[in-house]
C-alpha cells in the first residue's frame, strides 16, 4: 500500500498555483496583443467603417456587404492569383537553395563551417527595411551598381534601365530580396536537422552502392522530413504575408505588378479610406493562408500515416 500510494499527492492537497500565477501576466499580455487586433479587424470588416466612423465612432453594422463587394471585384482576384504565384516562387526557391546550402555546410571543415554559418547569421540579422533599401540602391536606374556592372560587361541596353518601372523586373527583384532574407534561417534550421542523422546510416548506404542523390532521398530526407515540412510551413506564412519589402520598395507598383493581399488591404484602407474593405481583405488573407496550411498539414500527416 505504501508503494502504490507513493506517487500520489496527499489527499485533499490542492495543486500549486504559483507557477501559473507567474506566467499568467505574460500569457494574458500575449493573448491581448494577438487577439484584440484580430477581433477588432474582424468587427470592422462587418461594419461601414470609413474616415467619418473612425473619427465619430458610430459605425453601422452591414453584415457581409463588405465581403460581397470585395469578392465581386475582379482586381481582388488578380491580386489573389499574384499572391499565390509570389508565395509559390519564393517558397520553392528558398527550400531548394536552403537545402543545398545546408548540405554544403555539412561537408565543410570546421573553419569553413564557422565562416558560412557566421555569414548566414549576419545576413539574417539585417533589418528588413535596411535590406530593402540596399536592394533599391543596387537596382537604381542611374546610380545602381547592377546597371553599371551590366553596362561594363557590354550590355549597353541596361544603361539607365528603370528596373522598378517594369512590372516583371520589380517582381523578380522582390523575389530575390525575400529569398535572400529567408535562406539563412531555413538553411541553419535544415543544417541542424542534418546533424541529427547518424553517420552510420550514410556509410551503410554507400557500402550498398548508393550515390549521393540516392543517399539523400532514401536515408537523409526521411529522417529530416518533419523539420523540412516545418520550415516549409513557416516560409509559406512569411512569404504569404510579405508586406514591408513590397511597401518600402514599390508600394505595389508599377500598376499592380507587385501588389499581393497584405499590400492590397493597406492600399484599400489608406488610399480609399475604406477601412472596412481593408479589414475584410485582411480576414480573407488569413482564411486563404489558413486553408493553404490546413491542406499542407493534411498531406503531411497523410504521408506520416496519420489522420488529421
Amino acid at each position: 500500500m505504501l508503494t502504490a500510494a507513493r506517487g500520489r499527492p496527499p489527499r485533499g492537497r490542492r495543486p500549486a498555483l504559483g507557477p501559473y500565477l507567474l506566467v499568467a501576466p505574460a500569457v494574458l499580455g500575449m493573448l491581448y496583443l494577438l487577439l484584440y487586433p484580430f477581433g477588432r479587424a474582424l468587427l470592422i470588416s462587418f461594419q461601414d467603417f470609413r474616415l467619418r466612423e473612425l473619427i465619430r465612432g458610430d459605425a453601422e453594422f452591414v453584415g457581409l456587404r463588405n465581403y460581397q463587394t470585395l469578392l465581386g471585384d475582379p482586381r481582388f482576384w488578380d491580386v489573389v492569383r499574384r499572391t499565390f504565384l509570389f508565395m509559390a516562387v519564393n517558397v520553392l526557391a528558398i527550400m531548394i537553395l536552403s537545402t543545398l546550402v545546408a548540405l554544403m555546410i555539412e561537408r565543410l571543415g570546421r573553419v569553413g563551417r564557422a565562416v558560412v554559418l557566421g555569414s548566414l547569421v549576419l545576413v539574417w540579422a539585417v533589418p528588413v527595411v535596411a535590406a530593402t533599401t540596399v536592394f533599391q540602391w543596387l537596382f537604381h536606374s542611374e546610380f545602381g551598381i547592377v546597371n553599371e556592372t551590366l553596362t561594363d560587361l557590354g550590355f549597353t541596353s541596361f544603361e539607365g534601365y528603370p528596373w522598378f518601372a517594369d512590372g516583371g523586373a520589380a517582381f523578380t527583384i522582390l523575389v530575390l530580396l525575400v529569398v535572400w532574407q529567408s535562406v539563412p534561417f531555413a538553411a541553419i534550421t535544415l543544417y541542424s536537422a542534418l546533424t541529427t542523422v547518424p553517420a552510420e546510416l550514410h556509410e551503410s548506404a554507400r557500402l550498398d552502392g548508393a550515390g549521393a542523390t540516392r543517399v539523400f532521398r532514401s536515408v537523409t530526407f526521411p529522417l529530416v522530413r518533419p523539420i523540412f515540412m516545418l520550415v516549409v510551413s513557416l516560409e509559406v506564412i512569411w512569404t504569404f504575408k510579405a508586406f514591408v519589402q513590397i511597401w518600402v520598395m514599390t508600394r505595389g507598383g508599377p500598376g499592380d505588378a507587385t501588389t499581393i493581399l497584405p499590400v492590397h488591404a493597406v492600399q484599400t484602407a489608406l488610399a480609399s479610406q475604406r477601412y472596412d474593405l481593408g479589414a475584410a481583405a485582411s480576414m480573407v488573407t488569413v482564411l486563404l493562408m489558413s486553408g493553404v496550411l490546413v491542406l499542407y498539414f493534411r498531406q503531411l500527416f497523410r504521408q506520416e500515416g496519420k489522420h488529421l
